[in-house]
This record gives structure tokens, C-alpha cells and sequence, in this order.
């Protein structure tokens, strides 16, 4: 960027700039978009732009860092022990479905296809990050069952990041009804593979101790049939119910402490959701805590 912007109002105008940006990108691709186009989409004159990104190419840098940082916002809520010690089938949906959510956002979309596209073009993610990602589902793997060694986890992982990329990519190519059942092949995909390995069976001992219920924190738990295809439980006692697994609504100390370090930094509500993928509302509701509590 040629500057930073200070203000809330410059900070509001890149926001829209980066936001249209990943629009026009998403539309028409990188190549055919313009910053004349940009401009127009985010309600801003031609000359504001420029203030911030001499050329489109440091808009789409600038997408990267946003991209990044979501991603890493995914990882750290599928991080949570609660999610890895779900049972294989609920541990694969919900790792496919935030992954599906990611995407189904245009700064997500056109970084991604645009990384196996234009290669070249990029500034701040490469090799590595790819690296990272594998890394990140081998430990996964590795808390889901001790006994596999590091590297047989590297080479799950290795697996699972390359066959989920090929899919990803050609999902996001697709229109949405061919997109969703990509999407659900894929979880079909990783089950089959991933059950001799990490399936419930795999589960270490002490991490079948952990499963509680999340009323009484109980640890009685028995089955108690399935609805909407997910296995429910029921605890001896206190009686109540609850699934395998929740939607990911709720989100891991790491994600809580990025968004408050953002807002100390001096960034808005808006932008922080815009980075993170919390809701501005959530972030609102934390600050207030955070003074109640100090």
C-alpha cells in the first residue's frame, strides 16, 4: 500500500475497495479487471484508489494477507479439542463444511483459483503455506490417534491437502448445485480414507474419557439414535440430549484474542469481521466483556 490509512473513514474506504476488488476479481477474473472498475464498484473515485494501491496487483496482494488471515481463523476453530474428538463422521463434516464456508466468500474464491492459475503474481503466499496446511492436518491426524508416527501422519495429511485442493478448485469452477455435491463426495472421500487410520475405533483411550455432556459436564454418556443424520447422545444424568457435533458457532481463545488485538490496534468492527469471518456483533459483545471483566 502506498499508505495506511489512519482514519475510520480511509479505513472504511479500503475496506470497500478491498471488498469490491474480490467481487470484480471473482467476476471476470484478475487479468480482465481494471481499477477503474474497482472504483466504480466501491462507490470511491478513481484519484481515492490511488491514495492507497498504485496498481490492482497491490489491491490483490493486499486480498492475500486477507485470505490468509481467515484461513488461519479456520484453522484455529477446528483446533479445538471438542472438534477433534468428535466421531470420524462428525469430525469430517465439520471439517469440510468450514472449509466450504471459507469459500463461499469472494476474497477466498478468486485467491484460490487464482493461485493454481497465476502463480507468479503472488507476494505473500507460496509453497509454504501449503506446507503449513498439510502440517496443520497432521496434527490433527496425530491427536486422533496416538500410535500413528509423524510421519505417517505427513503423509495423511500430504494426502488429504492435495486430492481437497484438486476439488476445491474445480467446486469452485463449478455452478452451485455442482459445487454442493463436490463438496459432499469430498466428505465421502476423506471418510473412506481416513477410517482405517484415524476412525473411532483409533481413538485413544484417555480422549474417549473427554466427551462430557454439555449441560451437566456429565460423563455418561450412551447413544440415542441419529436425527438430520448426526449421531445424538443422551447423559444418565441430567437426561437431556445433544448431537455429535455442533455447527461452528462458537470460537477458540486464539480467534477471541486475534479480534481483540485487532480492535486494540485501532481496527473497526466491520474490518475485523471482514478479516476473521466473526461476526462484527461477536467482537462488539467480547470488547464489552473484556471492560466488564478488567
Amino acid at each position: 500500500m502506498r499508505r495506511q490509512p489512519k482514519q475510520k473513514r480511509s479505513q472504511q474506504r479500503v475496506n470497500r475497495i478491498l471488498d469490491a476488488a474480490a467481487e470484480v476479481f471473482d467476476e471476470v477474473g484478475f487479468e480482465a479487471a481494471t481499477t477503474h472498475a474497482i472504483a466504480t464498484r466501491a462507490d470511491t473515485a478513481i484519484g481515492s484508489l490511488y491514495q492507497f494501491f498504485p496498481d490492482k496487483l497491490a489491491i490483490f496482494h493486499a486480498l492475500e494477507l486477507r485470505h490468509v488471515e481467515r484461513v488461519r481463523a479456520v484453522w484455529a476453530q477446528l483446533s479445538k479439542p471438542e472438534i477433534i474428538q468428535l466421531p470420524l463422521e462428525g469430525f469430517i463434516r465439520t471439517l469440510v463444511a468450514a472449509f466450504k464456508q471459507l469459500f463461499e466468500q469472494p476474497t477466498s474464491r478468486i485467491v484460490f483459483v487464482q493461485y493454481f492459475t497465476s502463480r507468479s503474481i503472488f507476494q505473500s503466499i507460496d509453497d509454504s503455506f501449503t506446507e503449513e496446511a498439510i502440517n496443520f492436518i497432521a496434527k490433527l491426524l496425530q491427536e486422533r490417534n496416538l500410535a500413528l508416527s509423524p510421519e505417517q501422519c505427513h503423509l495423511l495429511g500430504e494426502v488429504c491437502t492435495y486430492a481437497c485442493n484438486a476439488l476445491i478448485l474445480h467446486a469452485l469452477r463449478s455452478n452451485e448445485t455442482h459445487r454442493q455435491q463436490i463438496f459432499e463426495q469430498m466428505e465421502a472421500l476423506l471418510l473412506v480414507y481416513l477410517r482405517p487410520h484415524v476412525g473411532d475405533e483409533n481413538l485413544h483411550s484417555q480422549v474417549m474419557m473427554v466427551m462430557k455432556c454439555p449441560h451437566c459436564n456429565g460423563e455418561r454418556i450412551s447413544k440415542n439414535g441419529h436425527r438430520h443424520g448426526k449421531q445424538r447422545y443422551i447423559c444418565k444424568d441430567c437426561g437431556k440430549q445433544f448431537p455429535e457435533a455442533y455447527s461452528l458457532q462458537g470460537y477458540g481463545d486464539e480467534v477471541k484474542k486475534q479480534c481483540l488485538e485487532l480492535y486494540c490496534n485501532g481496527v473497526s468492527f466491520r474490518e475485523i469481521e471482514r478479516r476473521t469471518g466473526v461476526s462484527h456483533n461477536t467482537v462488539i459483545y467480547w470488547v464489552k466483556q473484556t471492560a466488564t471483566s478488567c
